[in-house]
C-alpha cells in the first residue's frame, strides 16, 4: 500500500481523513471515501491511496478544487503530536513472497517496501522478528527497541497465534507429539550446529478436509510464545506433515480485523497499550 503523495511525508502530522472531518467537512469514513475517490489533492497532487499524514499549517488541501479551511484545533493536535510522538508503530499484513529482512542483495520485495515512502525514509523501522518468506499474516515494525526486545525475548513470552494449513489428515497422536516438544537442531554460522528444545504452547484442530481430487488437508490453530527459525515448519515436519499455508494471525491482542495482506496499520495509544500490558500479563 502506497502513497506516492508528497503530503505523506511523516506520521508526526495528523491523517488526512481525521483533519477534513475536524474540519467538518463530513464523517471520518465519508472523508475515507472522498478520498480514494480522487476527490482529494494535497499541494496541487491528488490522494488516492491511505494512509495519508499532512501538516494543516503547511499543505494546502483541497476538495473538488475548493481549499478546505483548517481550525485551529487541527493545527494543535498535529502540534502535539508532533511534540510527544516518540516511536512509532505499525501493523504489517505480509503478503507471500515479501521477505522480513530490510535489505536483500538478490533485490527482492520486503517488508519497508510496503510503507509509505516517507515514513520508509523518515522513521527507519525496522521489523520484530521474522516470517519467512513463503507465510503470511501479522508483522509489527517499530523503532521502540525496548518493545521490540520484550515482544521477541523468550522471557516475556507473548503469544502469536498462526493459522497452518498440512497436507494430509492429522491425527491426535500427532498433535499429542507437538504439545510434548521436540529439539530441532540449527546449523550456525561458523559450521557448528546447536540443539534447542521448541514446543507449541497450543497446537488444535480447526478443520480436516477430505477431498480426493486436491488431496487431504488439515487446518490448525498454533500459539508459540517462543520461536526458533521456521519452527512450525520444521515441528510440522518432524511428525510427518507438510506446510502448504502458514499465516500468523494474532501477535499477543492484535489481529488483523479488516486489515488486507499488503496493507499497513499505524497503530494508536490504545493498541500500544494492549501490547504492553500482555507483555508485563507474561
Amino acid at each position: 500500500m502506497k502513497n506516492h503523495s508528497p503530503a505523506a511525508r511523516t506520521p508526526a502530522g495528523v491523517r488526512l481523513q481525521k483533519a477534513m472531518a475536524d474540519a467538518g467537512i463530513g464523517a471520518r469514513r465519508d472523508c475515507e471515501d472522498m478520498i480514494t475517490e480522487g476527490r482529494v489533492r494535497v499541494n496541487g497532487k491528488a490522494v488516492t491511496t491511505l494512509p495519508c499524514f499532512i501538516h494543516p499549517e503547511k499543505d494546502v488541501v483541497d476538495l473538488d478544487g475548493e481549499v478546505i479551511q483548517f481550525p485551529d484545533s487541527v493545527y494543535a493536535s498535529a502540534t502535539a503530536r508532533a511534540a510527544t510522538r516518540s516511536h512509532t508503530y505499525v501493523l504489517v499484513n505480509k503478503p507471500k513472497g515479501v521477505i522480513t529482512t530490510t535489505r536483500d542483495p538478490d533485490g527482492r520485495k520486503n517488508v519497508l517496501d510496503l510503507l509509505p515512502p516517507a515514513m520508509r525514509k523518515e522513521e527507519r523501522l525496522y521489523p520484530v522478528g521474522r516470517l519467512d518468506g513463503d507465510s503470511t499474516g501479522l508483522l509489527l515494525l517499530t523503532n521502540d527497541g525496548d518493545l521490540a526486545f520484550q515482544l521477541t525475548h523468550p522471557k516475556f513470552g507473548v503469544a502469536k497465534e498462526y493459522r497452518v494449513l498440512c497436507a494430509g489428515l492429522a491425527s491426535d497422536e500427532q498433535l499429542q507429539a507437538l504439545k510434548r516438544g521436540m529439539y530441532l537442531v540449527t546449523p550456525t554460522s561458523d559450521g557448528a550446529k546447536t540443539s534447542k528444545r521448541a514446543s507449541m504452547e497450543s497446537v488444535r484442530i480447526v478443520k480436516r478436509f477430505v477431498d480426493r481430487n486436491r488431496g487431504d488437508r488439515t487446518q490448525l490453530s498454533v500459539t508459540l510464545r517462543e520461536g526458533q527459525n521456521r519452527e512450525i515448519r520444521r515441528m510440522l515436519a518432524r511428525v510427518g506433515l507438510k506446510v502448504k499455508e502458514l499465516e500468523r494471525v494474532a501477535i499477543g491482542p492484535l489481529r488483523a480485523g479488516d486489515l488486507k495482506p499488503g496493507q499497513i496499520k499505524l497503530l494508536g495509544k490504545k493498541d500500544v497499550d494492549k501490547l504492553r500490558s500482555a507483555v508485563l500479563g507474561s
